[in-house]
């Protein structure tokens, strides 16, 4: 039996779980602190010439600028990630997503340097959305391809945990500053760099962690055999581009009304226009991102019992039922009402997260996996979560209500459950070198199941 088709032992796969689960928290808890500095102090520091409003929606859209560079990242790192392994690309993530955050972390505000201090921070955010574009579609492959096929949708979900639990890392620590420097006079002037520098000690963890795990074996084999393609996203893109924009759609579904709540827009609209404390707002987010935990957990054991598309279906279905209500909840201006809404959301966005990773896993062929996965999640980012914070933000400032903003997420998240349903599910595909020819055909419900083509030239 081959090393790609064999699953490693137990005791590989509970290090490369813990290195991979490990290395994303800190990767997103870096992406996070950011997203929640921008609804929190960033219009005040570096955006405040403008104007208050202004300034709210150009501290939202450095968020989102820095998700156009994830395709970026995405390239490279699929690349490099097919050529010369998806350990080394992991390292190397790491390391940039922690020096541009520890670097935001000393920056200097737009009183002390003028128009160069949000220059600066556009920079530093888009290093972050570099980093994060090459981040995901390691760290799954990892785990995926180290998993038997049969936990294959249990082990996918373990890097999928550290979105929330960079989350809750990111809102617990602002929430912990925030309550420590209350009334907010120390916090805006430095106590919000304290969970950017906190950074630099997480890196150094993470870094050790992630050298220490063995490179996936379906990699390894590829590898051994000398069956890298030397530009993997031309293939790609001449024979799976559909494969890629399907997948991609299904995370704009999940992404956009994820945003709602990672990328600071409820944070912003609870503590501004609805006069929540702050401290208690952040609680409430580190709440929700446990329940996301939780229902992300579950998502990839139902994944592999049900299968991954009808986990995603039954996820994008709550969504679909709850995009009206969590804004009717929210408006009340209580935190029952608050933590009602996260809860509600927190629950659909982990069934339709958590499958995600080996269901592209198994939509790809082996040598060009890297790059399908990084491109087809990054793409859905920049459609789906890019400007979803800034776009809510300008649909309530133009209307004067949420209702707009439901609507919004109502079409993102039907647009994924179409998606969705033009995929099959590939549960206990061989992942292998040796099987390219069914991974390359059948992932779609307009080919039929079992068809053959070849992978394009090699070489």
């Amino acid at each position: 039996m081959t090393t790609s088709t064999a699953a490693g032992s137990r005791a590989t796969q509970s290090r490369v779980a813990i290195a991979t689960i490990i290395g994303t928290t800190i990767e997103w808890y870096d992406f996070f602190i950011f997203a929640t500095g921008a609804g929190l102090v960033f219009a005040q520091l570096f955006f405040a010439p403008a104007g208050q409003d202004i300034a709210l929606l150009l501290s939202f859209a450095t968020v989102g600028i820095s998700f156009l560079f994830r395709p970026l990242g995405a390239f490279l790192a699929g690349h490099f990630g097919d050529v010369i392994g998806r350990r080394t690309v992991l390292v190397i993530t790491l390391v940039l997503m922690g020096t541009a955050t520890t670097l935001i972390g000393v920056l200097p505000t737009f009183t002390q340097i003028g128009i160069a201090a949000p220059i600066l921070l556009l920079l530093l955010r888009i290093l972050q959305g570099v980093s994060a574009g090459g981040e995901w579609g390691g760290a799954v492959l990892m785990v995926v391809e180290h998993a038997p096929a049969d936990r294959r949708g249990r082990a996918g979900a373990v890097p999928q945990l550290g979105v929330p639990l960079g989350f809750l890392l990111a809102s617990g620590v602002t929430a912990l500053m925030t309550g420590v420097f209350s009334p907010g006079a120390a916090y805006l002037e430095w106590g919000w760099r304290v969970p950017f520098l906190l950074s630099i000690v997480l890196i150094v963890v993470g870094f050790l962690v992630r050298r220490s795990v063995e490179e996936s074996p379906v990699f390894t084999e590829i590898a051994e055999r000398g069956k890298q393609i030397k530009v993997p996203i031309l293939v790609l893109f001449r024979r799976h581009w559909h494969l890629v924009i399907l997948a991609a759609l299904v995370f704009v579904g999940n992404n956009t009304a994820g945003y709602m709540t990672t990328g600071g827009f409820l944070n912003s609209y609870a503590t501004g226009r609805l006069k929540i404390d702050t401290t208690a707002v952040l609680v409430a987010a580190a709440v929700a991102s446990m329940v996301w935990f939780v229902s992300t957990l579950i998502s990839g054991r139902l994944a592999d019992s049900i299968g991954r598309r009808n986990t995603i279906l039954i996820g994008f279905a709550l969504q679909a039922l709850i995009v009206f209500p969590i804004f009717w909840l929210v408006d009340t201006g209580t935190l029952s009402g608050l933590y009602t809404a996260l809860i509600l959301i927190s629950i659909g966005l982990g069934l339709t997260y958590g499958p995600l990773a080996a269901w592209y896993a198994e939509i790809f062929p082996a040598s060009i996996r890297f790059s399908g996965v990084s491109i087809a999640y990054a793409i859905g980012a920049v459609l789906g979560g890019a400007f979803a914070p800034t776009i809510a933000q300008a649909l309530l400032e133009r209307t004067g209500t949420t209702v707009a903003i439901s609507g919004y997420l109502l079409v993102a998240t039907l647009l994924g459950a179409g998606a969705a349903l033009c995929l099959r599910d590939r549960r206990g595909i061989p992942l292998g070198p040796d099987h390219e020819a069914e991974q390359a055909s059948g992932a779609t419900v307009f080919v039929p199941n079992g068809a053959r083509m070849e992978l394009a030239e090699k070489r």
